[in-house]
């Protein structure tokens, strides 16, 4: 009895390192990263609390619906964390689970963290790991019943950043794509997302990613709400008004340029909620995720082909 109680609240506590194992966690580049250097001895992976840093060997986590209940839709996971971490659980995990009981493959991605002492160019790092997994997922599609039509990503924070990233640097190919399979998202979800690097900046993310003091055009071109073009993919917002950790005027500024550049999508701003909420904004009884869905839906990607 006690060792059934220990298995369920074992169950309860891992549920979506467990569900995550529905198929086999799988590497990025198993001939070797790009943009790499030798990492030292004490730099080595490590998750305390379902945070998860120093990342060397990047992977993909896939969650795919149950047989007979999916759609064709897929959607890569981006975790925020500053770009010193990432949330695996609530901006990860869970999250995929959700997305798979509407029928979709969620894929979390473990990204490398921009650090000039296991990358040539830190930069580019985490875009790589992006524009790969939406790479690999479109090349092994018929295995796992997808659309490549039909391939999104989502990122949380500067999880955020990075998806508004691959849906706007997807013309410049940052890995090796010989078989010029497409690198364009065919949707993104932006929630409570880095954006700028401009004035209303999360200065952590700045600092990871393109340092202290960038030059002026490489941090135009992080930018993002300057990168977008009529080209850019279809996307989805939510933010909260008094998040202090990344202002509400970078999902303003990136919806803005939508507008301008005659790109669909929606914005959400709860007037609170904070940070970092994942799934559940609890200062209101509504769910940003049902809202997405039926953006979706309206959209065509929830619906089989």
């Amino acid at each position: 009895m006690k060792a059934k109680f220990l298995i369920t609240t074992l169950l309860t506590i891992f549920g979506g390192t467990a569900m995550a194992q529905n198929y086999p966690t799988i590497k990025l580049y198993p001939k070797g990263v790009p943009n790499s250097k030798p990492a030292a001895k004490d730099y080595v992976e490590k998750t305390e609390s379902f945070r998860t840093s120093m990342v060397t060997d990047p992977v993909l986590t896939p969650f795919l619906p149950e047989k007979g209940k999916g759609n064709g839709a897929a959607i890569v996971i981006c975790p925020g964390g500053g770009y010193s971490r990432l949330a695996m659980d609530h901006e990860g995990y869970h999250v995929a689970q959700k997305f798979n009981e509407i029928g979709v493959a969620a894929f979390v991605l473990t990204y490398r963290l921009p650090s000039d002492a296991i990358m040539q160019d830190k930069t580019i790092g985490p875009l790589q790991d992006a524009q790969r997994a939406i790479q690999m997922v479109r090349q092994r599609a018929k295995e796992w019943g997808i659309d490549t039509a039909r391939v999104g990503i989502i990122g949380f924070s500067a999880g955020g950043h990075l998806a508004s990233t691959a849906i706007t640097h997807f013309n410049k190919a940052v890995i090796d794509n010989k078989d010029n399979v497409n690198l364009r998202p065919s949707f993104g979800v932006l929630l409570y997302p880095v954006i700028t690097m401009g004035p209303a900046m999360h200065t952590g993310s700045r600092n990871n990613l393109i340092g202290k003091d960038p030059a002026p055009e490489v941090a135009d071109l992080y930018s993002n709400e300057k990168q977008v073009t009529p080209q850019t993919p279809p996307a989805f917002l939510v933010h909260a008004e008094d998040d202090k950790t990344v202002p509400v005027a970078n999902s303003l500024m990136f919806y803005e340029a939508m507008v301008k550049n005659g790109v669909k999508g929606e914005l959400h701003i709860y007037q609170a909620g904070g940070h970092g909420f994942g799934l559940n904004n609890k200062t209101t009884k509504e769910q940003w995720f049902d809202a997405c869905k039926n953006w979706m839906d309206a959209n065509g990607w929830l619906t089989a082909k």
